[in-house]
């Protein structure tokens, strides 16, 4: 098969991921619904998946719901996801160990993670991708972010790659459209 109809096959297979994504967020519209179908779609642990949702100028976490007392992330700061909601561009880290960055919330022990993800919770992030959640009216509605966590690198899982990217911008689209995306949104 020639390369061009492998990305062919990715293009449609990507299409109809997204179109399960939204048919099941539109039906059920819940943050640890959605937060848990992006964590199979992108082959990444429930506890690697963030969402955030811009109030007054500040990020605060809607997933998952133990950081939701964490605090805020002031859009004038220097968090990853801050520059991602501030400059409303992706960012794609694969090397994200050596960025500096707030650690602070991998520290959080979470809850209803299978025995297997409990050692991982914990670990550092290794690799990112962070994308805005824009509404149809090109408003920040917040910032979802997946990770990889590990002791090193090569311990964390592969690579997030330009096609991972897409899928979680066009996921990122998806999510613009529900209701807890909505600043002062009950969760």
């Amino acid at each position: 098969m020639s390369s061009t109809n492998t990305q062919g096959a990715g293009a449609k297979t990507a299409k109809a991921t997204i179109a399960d994504f939204e048919h099941m967020v539109s039906e059920s519209p819940s943050t640890e619904r959605a937060c848990a179908k992006l964590a199979q779609i992108l082959h990444v642990r429930r506890s690697e998946i963030a969402l955030m949702r811009l109030e007054k100028r500040s990020l605060r976490f809607i997933y998952p719901a133990e950081l939701r007392s964490a605090g805020e992330l002031p859009l004038t700061g220097s968090a990853v996801a801050a520059r991602t909601a501030a400059t409303r561009a992706p960012l794609m880290s694969n090397t994200f160990m050596r960025v500096k960055h707030v650690s602070l919330f991998e520290a959080v022990r979470l809850t209803g993670e299978e025995e297997d993800d409990k050692s991982m919770e914990q670990m550092p992030i290794q690799k990112i991708m962070s994308v805005p959640v824009i509404s149809a009216d090109g408003d920040v509605l917040g910032v979802v972010q997946v990770s990889r966590k590990g002791l090193d690198a090569s311990l964390a899982g592969p690579d997030f790659s330009g096609d991972d990217l897409k899928l979680l911008e066009k996921a990122a689209t998806v999510l613009a459209h529900m209701p807890f995306m909505q600043e002062g949104a009950a969760l």
